[in-house]
């Protein structure tokens, strides 16, 4: 809870950035991680991409009897 008093203690402006100031470095992260595997050679290929739509499950509707 130390950090959560802390969080709730200091001043409004100063919160907005510290929420501005993770989301950009979310961002930042979704956007350079893409480019970061092409050049670290980590790209998926279509035999990774094959053995994975395989291990998902599927999900089918069935139609429910009336009473």
């Amino acid at each position: 809870m130390a950090v959560w008093q802390w969080y709730k203690n200091i001043a409004p402006k100063t919160r907005v950035l510290i929420g501005v100031g993770i989301m950009a470095y979310a961002g930042a992260g979704m956007y350079f991680s893409d480019k970061v595997e092409e050049k670290l050679g980590l790209v998926p290929t279509e035999k990774d991409k094959e053995e994975l739509s395989k291990a998902i499950p599927k999900i089918t509707a069935v139609e429910r009897k009336s009473r």
